[in-house]
């Protein structure tokens, strides 16, 4: 079952930006997955996107199932890119192209189109605002992300001449400031008429201007060396993790589930004479869960044990309870019950976050947009898991999920849009 936010159709609005981010890298293996500040460059991209008022869809473009999930996850739409354009032969313009068609299909082409790079990790979404504002006006047809230099340029001419000035007389040596400046192209971003875009099929057409960016912000990655220093930046630079971004902190979902025990508790139990069992659990996890129920955020705990003294703390935090859940019954195993409820609470997978501490849970994290561990937790899923938390089960792991959840729906940067995927439908077409 899909709403109808899923589909591409809901999109109304004339600003959609495009993200290509194919899985393929031989430079930096994985490249739109690795991470600067804390986030994934494909989930930074898309934050930036979100975080431009004048956008008003994101859609990533992508031949990878995990960068698909990660983007998904951070608010975009996900367009599957076919593997005729996805090698390393492709264009970027390929991609747009394709992306813009699927639009199409869907009732939903835009009139503007904003090409963002995730090698791009500091973009700020107050530049991607102007650029946009200037294509909307007409001011111009094309807007692309600049630097100002003042560079003396040389090239190469051969044996006999040596090098030569590019753009300057090498008997003239003027000031910087009684030379014009030129523009580097840096790559993070290009906003485009759509129609003027779909009709020369490459990125500059028509009239273009420039939008100028700070130095810093035109950071491109293409190499390991790239990668450490957007890290450096990323970690010194307040700007690049402000509201607009994806702080590292912020677990942006709709809506929660939680292993009991382990999770809620440190695994273990306190048996009396008569075979009775008892836990201990944190004040602080309860209190955490009543700020996700203040927020209207769904809660429900989802235990493989069957006991009542679950039942009891769930009444106790007046949220759902589903226990007993070992695969051995109707009811499938803990993905198969998250599923049902994902649906009958109306928020998809990918806009859930499950946390879990050890084998059973995951099949559940494996289906999830935010597949989230304790800091005890079993290898198996410290290894699937998107985000691992500080605190260890039973102390204060709850509490922190919901601080990091609450976050996200507090910060500004992040009002809702539209986000899913196309319908299976129009993605096979």
């Amino acid at each position: 079952m899909r709403s109808e936010e899923d589909s591409l159709a809901s999109v109304t609005r004339s600003v959609v930006a495009i993200i290509p981010a194919r899985g393929g890298s031989k430079g930096i293996p994985g490249k739109n997955l690795r991470v600067v500040g804390g986030v994934p460059l494909v989930a930074r991209a898309v934050a930036a996107a979100r975080g431009a008022r004048g956008i008003d869809a994101v859609v990533v473009s992508t031949d990878d199932a995990e960068i698909g999930r990660v983007a998904r996850a951070a608010g975009a739409l996900i367009v599957e890119r076919p593997a005729g354009i996805a090698g390393d032969e492709a264009s970027s313009e390929s991609a747009l192209l394709h992306a813009l068609d699927m639009l199409e299909v869907d009732g939903s082409a835009p009139d503007v189109v904003v090409f963002i790079q995730s090698t791009s990790p500091l973009i700020d979404p107050l530049d991607l605002d102007e650029a946009v504002a200037r294509v909307v006006s007409g001011d111009a047809e094309v807007v692309f992300s600049a630097t100002a230099t003042h560079a003396f340029l040389w090239r190469d001419a051969g044996p006999a001449h040596g090098v030569v000035g590019v753009n300057h007389d090498r008997a003239s040596r003027p000031r910087r400031q009684d030379r014009a400046p030129e523009y580097r192209e840096t790559g993070a971003f290009y906003v485009m008429d759509a129609a003027g875009f779909r009709s020369a099929r490459h990125r500059f057409f028509g009239r273009v201007a420039v939008q100028l960016v700070p130095e810093r912000h035109g950071l491109d990655i293409d190499t390991a060396a790239d990668l450490e220093l957007a890290r450096a930046i990323a970690a010194i630079d307040e700007e690049s993790l402000d509201e607009a971004a994806v702080h590292m902190d912020a677990i942006d979902v709709d809506a929660v589930v939680t292993d009991f025990d382990g999770v809620h508790t440190d695994d273990s139990a306190f048996v009396d004479a008569d075979g009775h069992e008892s836990v201990r659990v944190s004040r602080a996890d309860g209190h955490g869960v009543r700020l996700l129920r203040e927020a209207g955020v769904p809660v429900m705990i989802l235990s493989a044990e069957r006991n009542d003294v679950v039942m009891a703390r769930g009444r106790k935090l007046q949220v759902e309870v589903v226990h007993g859940v070992d695969g051995d019954d109707a009811r499938g195993d803990k993905g198969d019950v998250l599923t049902a409820w994902s649906e009958r609470v109306g928020v998809p997978l990918e806009r859930v976050a499950y946390v879990g501490n050890d084998v059973g849970d995951l099949p559940a994290l494996r289906l999830v947009g935010w597949p989230i561990a304790v800091s005890d937790a079993h290898p198996s899923v410290r290894a699937v898991a998107r985000v691992v938390l500080a605190a260890r089960g039973g102390d204060g792991a709850v509490r922190e999920l919901a601080d990091r959840v609450i976050a996200a729906h507090r910060r500004p940067s992040l009002d809702p849009r539209p986000a899913g995927r196309l319908t299976e439908e129009r993605r096979s077409s």
